[in-house]
């Protein structure tokens, strides 16, 4: 099959500086997937989780910026070389702050920026892992976090929204606790909550519309249902956003004695939770088996990547880890035809080679050793 015109988001180059175990390492690569093998703890993850970090948040891994410096090394540093298609590339950089402290910094074209949202402007990236199997069975804080991450593909300025909604939630809260109610600071932080909460629980209500049912076509992975429940977005199914934003600030002024006293704030887009149904089985995926949620999560991510390159034209990065492992071959075959289809840049872990056998001439080897990475043919 020949590989379409490269039309997505590519990290055509990728250096690591005192990152997890690499001390310094450069991967250069062009717009072809990318293959990453070698056995366990050797360092393919951690390869996934850099790119990871060119997106708002906090990685695939979610750790603390402080866990991913190397042993006895300095500040960690990624830096890549992004394009989009065939545009003009764009260097981005982040790393931890050399003064010290928990916070991260992010260049972009050689300029420092505030904040990671940004970053969402320069072009899409999806994760799967094996942590997310869980993803149907665990809390309904991972299931938002999954859903942003599909939302911000499609809406870069959704990842500032709601950085500004959870930082005035920090706020409030933390006047509350403290016992200081001054009403006019207060007001202040509730207004920014309503303003940008109402536009995240909207942006995420249009991405699980365009999702829902999109599904279908993705040969052997299953259609999926997907609905978002909670107070907010309910509000927004018969009344104007505007009434909204005015109908949660009102909400939360009257809940202040009661967030006070619970040390946690009771309603609002920060509680909303995403439910998804086989719809083949008719049955919720947290009572599907292991491979029938793993195959329902592939079939939602690849339905957004579709989404995305239909409305940007460009399709995501794709960061694939272990994935080809815990598929059946026709599913694996089909996930392969579904990234060349659209011509996306993937970046996929593996300990067998021969698991990827289709890919080869369509797609980059690599050999990834004790950290580090070698070329190992196409």
């Amino acid at each position: 099959m020949p590989v379409p015109e490269a039309s997505g988001l590519a990290a055509l180059r990728l250096k690591l500086s005192d990152f997890r175990g690499y001390g310094d390492a450069r991967i250069d690569v062009d717009h072809r997937p990318v293959v990453l093998t070698g056995p366990n703890g050797a360092g393919k993850t951690n390869v996934l989780e850099a790119l990871s970090l060119l997106a708002p948040g906090r990685g695939l891994r979610r750790a603390r910026l402080t866990d991913l410096v190397r042993q006895g090394g300095g500040p960690w540093a990624v830096a890549a070389r992004l394009a989009r298609g065939r545009d003009e590339p764009t260097e981005v950089g982040t790393g931890l702050d050399p003064e010290g402290g928990d916070k991260r910094l992010v260049r972009i074209d050689g300029r420092p920026v505030r904040g990671q949202a940004q970053l969402a402007a320069i072009g899409a990236i999806q994760w799967l892992t094996p942590q997310m199997d869980g993803l149907f069975l665990d809390g309904a804080g991972a299931r938002r976090r999954f859903l942003d991450r599909l939302v911000t593909g499609a809406d870069p300025d959704h990842a500032g929204r709601l950085a500004a909604y959870e930082h005035a939630q920090r706020e409030r809260i933390r006047l509350l606790r403290e016992g200081r109610s001054d009403p006019t600071w207060l007001d202040a932080l509730e207004d920014t909550m309503a303003r940008h909460g109402v536009a995240v629980a909207a942006a995420r209500r249009e991405r699980v519309h365009a999702l829902d049912g999109a599904t279908v076509g993705t040969g052997p992975f299953p259609q999926a249902a997907l609905r978002l429940a909670g107070t907010v977005e309910s509000w927004l199914e018969d009344t104007p956003a505007l009434s909204v934003e005015d109908r949660l600030r009102e909400r939360l002024a009257e809940n202040r004695r009661l967030d006070a006293e619970a040390g946690t704030t009771a309603e609002g887009p920060h509680r909303s939770d995403l439910e998804v149904t086989h719809v083949g089985r008719g049955q919720a995926a947290r009572l599907c088996s292991t491979g029938e949620q793993k195959a329902l999560l592939l079939s939602i991510q690849l339905a957004n990547a579709r989404l995305v390159k239909e409305h940007s034209g460009s399709a995501p990065l794709l960061l694939l880890d272990e994935v080809a492992a815990h598929l059946d071959e026709i599913r694996r075959t089909a996930l392969f035809d579904e990234i060349r289809a659209l011509g996306a840049q993937a970046w996929l872990t593996g300990t067998e080679a021969q698991l990827f056998r289709p890919l080869r001439g369509q797609a980059q080897f690599l050999r990834v050793t004790d950290a580090i990475v070698t070329f190992a043919g196409d």
